[in-house]
């Protein structure tokens, strides 16, 4: 089937005999064209100074990295992807008037994604601000600048596509409340700012479908916020660790009964950790967690989940399922070393 565009076509009048001319498009229209245009330029000339080509050269994997990043204070913090500086712990940060400026890592965060550098020099830079995420509305207009495949200081548009997505991070953590976007991203577009038209950065550019057509995610500028925090006071983000291992199951209606929840699955302990928190409070393998805290638990993603910072050194109620039996338990969560 031809798809036409019958914009471009002349149609005739049959009683006049002459050509029938499109209506001109109101004025309205012609406004929110401009004001589009208007709002990508203006977001444009005022964060681009602040956006860096991030290029590292390895650090044990034998192979290097190039990214974007954007400084989040004056004096030189930069935020990036973690898979952009792998495991380097330095990078080179390329500004938009060609200078290079050495950069040290200060803190990576896989589990979201999310890295912090430093700049070396005592240089004042242009910096950006970090925006609220949740007040962010589907069809949204949401600009993104960075360096797809090289080409510096690039700028695609588009809307907020979905909110609240999730993708699995290559820990194999689940990153939770993307932000889904059509504004055209590429290899070399990550760690680059997604900003809104009010000039506030809203997410930071992390992932794209590959053979999809404009179906690409950014983290959260809440999440980023967070974990800017959490990287500059104490160089990692700290997270609770029980030492289990779980997987998501079925919860049979008898064993919803039994355990007085209507939640249809579980997470079940298939491992746990000599020595471990969950070895010392008693938990085993086979005991199916249906709550912690008081929490709906219905897979290992939401057991994760519940095991924040704030948790560790914390009485945690674990309430499982053992034999058919609803049973509590205590765990002390301890924090999680790092990988």
């Amino acid at each position: 089937m031809l798809d036409l565009d019958t914009r471009n076509l002349s149609f005739t009048d049959a009683s006049s005999g002459d050509p029938a001319v499109p209506p001109r498009a109101p004025a309205p229209d012609r406004e929110l064209f401009d004001a589009y245009s208007e709002a990508v330029i203006d977001v444009a000339d005022r964060l681009g100074p602040a956006v860096v080509k991030v290029t590292t050269k390895g650090g044990g994997r034998g192979q290097g990295g190039t990214g974007s990043g954007f400084v989040v204070t004056p004096d030189g913090f930069v935020l990036t992807n973690s898979h952009v500086v792998g495991g380097a712990g330095r990078a080179d940060l390329t500004l938009v008037d060609g200078r290079t400026l050495g950069a040290r890592v200060i803190g990576n965060d896989p589990d979201t994604d999310l890295a912090l550098l430093r700049v070396d020099a005592a240089e004042t830079l242009p910096a950006v601000r970090l925006g609220d995420s949740k007040r962010l509305r589907r069809g949204q207009l949401v600009v993104a600048i960075g360096n797809p495949l090289g080409f510096e200081s690039t700028v695609t548009a588009g809307v907020v596509s979905a909110l609240g997505r999730s993708l699995r991070a290559r820990t194999g953590r689940l990153m939770e409340d993307l932000i889904q976007t059509d504004a055209a991203l590429n290899p070399g577009n990550s760690g680059g700012p997604l900003v809104a038209s009010n000039g506030e950065v809203v997410g930071i550019n992390t992932a794209m479908i590959r053979g999809a057509q404009g179906i690409c995610f950014a983290v959260a500028a809440n999440t980023a916020s967070f974990v800017l925090a959490e990287l500059m006071g104490n160089g990692r983000v700290r997270r609770a660790f029980v030492g289990v291992t779980a997987q998501q199951t079925p919860l049979p209606r008898r064993l919803q009964i039994a355990a007085g929840v209507t939640q249809e699955s579980a997470a079940t302990l298939v491992a746990i950790e000599s020595g471990s928190p969950a070895s010392a409070g008693g938990l085993l393998s086979g005991d199916m967690v249906v709550s912690v805290a008081g929490h709906a638990v219905t897979g290992a993603d939401d057991l994760i989940r519940l095991l924040t910072g704030d948790r560790i050194g914390q009485d945690l109620t674990f309430e499982v399922l053992r034999f058919g039996k609803s049973r509590r338990f205590t765990v002390v969560p301890v924090e999680r070393k790092k990988r």
